[in-house]
């Protein structure tokens, strides 16, 4: 176990960004988390201290979002970040991290602002954009995208994102989707994770000690979505969606 006081200053916030994030309130600040706990440990270190703490989060969200779903999304989606998981541990020497957080936040970016162009045309008098349907073929691109960058760059977030925010679901149904998407790509996850021996006894051992701080944020954040409007909430994950994506382009930068 990690007992550095230096660690646990900087673990605690990460672990309340990243439960804030998994109950439902956007992906920029779960990619707070790693490099937060990362200014403690190494990021390898890092990023397999969370995956425990990510994993318990999910069965909290789970237990918060289990009247909430939307199957045929959900099923759609799942082949593809199975295949992406798969390539991002079979091929992840052959694309840099930097470089597939570069692209993620690149077509995320482009996305989000077409979002805010659509948005403020209709406020001035244009027709709203209507929901998207489903579309297969999209969804297994961007799923696939979701769990190889969720492999490779714990990016999994922006690319989801960009194939079910569209779809303008109910946004207690689409939280209790993305709970269970990515709760199913974490357990995945966690299979290469063993095989790379990165789940130690240390690192389990503070990933246990961390996770009181990171049930009651997790059930916090269920806790604020729940009470939000349509109204609200989109715009919201569309300026998380963005704000992840700055993330990504400054990390990916050979700065």
């Amino acid at each position: 176990m990690l007992a550095d006081f230096h660690f646990f200053l900087v673990a605690i916030p990460a672990v309340i960004l990243v439960g804030l994030s998994k109950g439902g309130l956007g992906g920029a600040l779960a990619l707070m988390g790693v490099p937060l706990m990362a200014l403690a440990v190494p990021p390898v270190q890092a990023a397999a201290i969370f995956l425990p703490i990510l994993v318990v989060m999910d069965i909290v969200a789970l237990i918060a979002w289990r009247k909430y779903n939307h199957r045929q999304t959900l099923l759609i989606m799942l082949p593809g970040a199975i295949v992406g998981i798969t390539l991002g541990w079979a091929m992840s020497s052959m694309i840099s991290p930097d470089a597939m957080r570069l692209v993620v936040a690149s077509v995320t970016i482009i996305f989000v602002l077409r979002y805010f162009y659509e948005a403020y045309r209709t406020s001035h008098g244009g027709l709203e954009t209507p929901a998207k349907g489903q579309r297969p073929v999209r969804a297994t691109i961007w799923s696939s995208l979701s769990g190889y960058a969720s492999f490779v760059a714990h990016a999994g977030g922006p690319p989801f994102q960009i194939y079910v925010l569209p779809l303008k679901l109910d946004p207690k149904v689409y939280t209790g989707m993305s709970v269970r998407f990515f709760a199913i790509m974490n357990a995945i996850k966690l299979i290469p994770y063993f095989a790379l021996g990165a789940l130690d006894a240390t690192n389990l051992t503070t990933s246990a000690m961390l996770l009181p701080v990171a049930m009651v944020a997790t059930f916090a954040g269920a806790k604020v979505v729940k009470y939000m409007k349509p109204a609200v909430f989109y715009p919201l994950m569309y300026g998380m969606a963005f704000l992840a994506a700055l993330k990504l382009l400054w990390d990916g930068l050979p700065l």
